[in-house]
């Protein structure tokens, strides 16, 4: 059986990304034939920073990635927190990084989603999927939304809930909330969609 490649590329602060990056290779794990694995992009903080702001260690499990690595994958699933509407800087620093692949347009073609948290309602919940489009145009690679193909619990309207069309979401508030159940099982699901397309994508080639 030919195996399917699909890396989970995130920064997490505070720990909610990688939460949410862990039940999302749950997701793309749970279609046969696909190997998802977890990548930790590079932290730009300084550690007294990270130190003032509370931030956890970084998990030991979870590898680092160097931009060339990405050439390896079938498909992408992207994740990071929102700042003022937009991909943390930490994230954005690593694509700035992909030059090289870029100019060859190695990850063409290849499909993305992308995932998300935000601190509430303004922080950016549909705004910070829009604004990182860009960096997947550039790249030529395919923007994979969610759509409302998780069904009913894209019209919940009885508890907070992140996540749009765009893509999975959570809210972190003031870092205290964690990711809700039905915000996990949307990232389940956005794991096994992505992971769905991007082994149809491969075995169409």
């Amino acid at each position: 059986m030919t195996i399917t490649k699909v890396y989970i590329v995130y920064y997490s602060l505070h720990g909610h990304v990688e939460i949410m990056a862990r039940e999302i290779q749950r997701g793309a794990n749970s279609v046969s034939g696909v190997e998802a694995k977890l990548w930790k992009v590079a932290e730009t903080l300084p550690e007294q920073v990270l130190e003032k702001m509370k931030a956890p260690e970084k998990p030991d499990d979870v590898p680092e990635i160097r931009p060339e690595q990405l050439v390896e994958a079938d498909g992408f699933i992207f994740g990071f927190p929102s700042r003022f509407g937009v991909m943390a800087a930490q994230f954005k620093a690593f694509f700035d990084a992909t030059h090289e692949i870029w100019a060859s347009q190695a990850l063409a073609g290849k499909p993305a989603g992308i995932f998300w948290s935000t601190g509430f309602h303004g922080g950016g919940q549909e705004l910070t999927a829009l604004t990182a489009i860009t960096q997947l145009a550039h790249h030529g690679m395919v923007f994979v939304p969610l759509g409302y193909t998780f069904g009913s619990g894209m019209f919940e309207m009885n508890e907070v809930k992140g996540g749009s069309s765009y893509g999975s979401g959570t809210y972190a508030a003031d870092g205290s909330r964690q990711p809700t159940n039905l915000e996990l099982q949307q990232a389940f699901h956005q794991g096994k969609y992505v992971a769905e397309i991007t082994t149809k994508l491969k075995n169409s080639n």
